[in-house]
């Protein structure tokens, strides 16, 4: 532990949005930390929350209907308590986003180099010549052939992967201090994916910055975070290492995804064994553990406290780092004897 304030520090945060049905609690008490030159992954099935967390750091749910409360801290600065103009001046500059989908989030009528170059324009006190300039160097730098050519080129006449490189060179032209890759390798081949994290690792270290990868992709998360955090229903249910959340898991949700993985590594034979049942709904989740009706193990927690009381985000067996939502007292045997046979998992010290 140090005495200095984490560069990111997410506290009790809580995203309801009203409907004409009840309170959607897309995002319910979220709290974690980031430092510079690290990367966090948040993983977790569709509607478990990942993406409208990370866009309240970008203040995207201002102006919606969205209820938004708690704190987060970018640097010492609270971005829930600042103004709209002193958050506009903060998206793109000090914090930035790669979409999901590269080519609906980028505008089909005007050129790649346009639409970089604008982000440059409105951060910084440039001519337009020089955020051109700008813009070639940062393309040439996420790895586009003939980038002075292919500035002037449309969304539509670059790639699946070129594309993504542009939305990387978009987020990081004004050198943010805080990155949030929403899905990045979505619908790209294996080989480009290899190549958007290994362009991603490098301007990390090249720029010490910060990021938030948010993927459903346990593979990717292996390559690239450094801490994890599993998400399930608006909460988070495991946080930790990477290594440790991936070696020695202590909640039976994340069991569960890493069951759902393959692995051609090991032993081909091996079936996927699949979570059962639906992620729960935001609008009327279980009472208790929110994972209860569909966890294969709440029988080895006595007195059926698993659909009455919600467990608590606890440290877990192996430490203080490493914690868990969850009313097993003895995951590490439970995950030893149990699931990492059918996963084909070799657990170790």
């Amino acid at each position: 532990m140090t005495d200095t304030a984490p560069f990111l520090e997410i506290e009790d945060l809580k995203v309801f949005f009203p409907t004409s049905d009840g309170l959607v609690r897309a995002t319910d008490g979220l709290s974690y930390t980031l430092e510079k030159g690290r990367t966090l992954g948040i993983v977790g099935e569709s509607g478990s929350g990942k993406s409208v967390s990370s866009s309240a750091i970008l203040g995207l749910h201002r102006g919606s209907n969205a209820q938004v409360s708690g704190r987060i801290t970018l640097d010492g600065v609270d971005l829930l308590a600042i103004s709209d103009n002193e958050m506009r001046r903060k998206r793109g500059s000090e914090v930035a986003m790669i979409f999901q989908d590269p080519l609906s989030a980028m505008h089909p009528y005007y050129t790649v180099g346009n639409q970089i170059a604008e982000a440059y324009l409105v951060h910084n006190s440039a001519s337009k010549k020089e955020a051109r300039t700008r813009t070639i160097e940062m393309l040439d730098r996420v790895g586009i052939p003939q980038p002075d050519r292919r500035v002037d080129d449309y969304p539509h006449q670059f790639s699946g992967g070129m594309r993504q490189r542009a939305m990387i060179a978009m987020a990081l032209i004004n050198d943010p201090t805080l990155l949030i890759a929403d899905e990045p390798t979505t619908a790209l081949d294996v080989t480009v994916q290899a190549q958007i994290l290994d362009l991603l690792v490098d301007l990390q270290r090249d720029f010490d910055t910060a990021i938030i990868l948010i993927t459903h992709d346990l593979g990717v998360v292996a390559e690239m975070s450094h801490d994890v955090l599993v998400m399930y229903g608006g909460r988070a249910v495991e946080y930790g290492t990477a290594k440790e959340i991936l070696s020695h898991p202590e909640m039976p949700y994340t069991w569960g995804l890493l069951s759902s993985v393959p692995d051609v590594a090991r032993d081909t034979s091996l079936p996927l064994v699949p979570i059962p049942g639906n992620p729960p709904s935001l609008l009327n989740p279980p009472s208790g553990c929110h994972f209860h009706p569909r966890c294969p193990h709440k029988d080895k927690v006595p007195g059926g406290l698993c659909s009455t009381t919600t467990p608590e985000l606890t440290p877990g067996s192996r430490g203080t780092n490493h914690l868990k939502r969850c009313h097993l007292t003895n995951p590490d045997e439970v995950f030893a004897e149990e699931v990492a046979p059918e996963i084909g998992l070799e657990v170790g010290a």
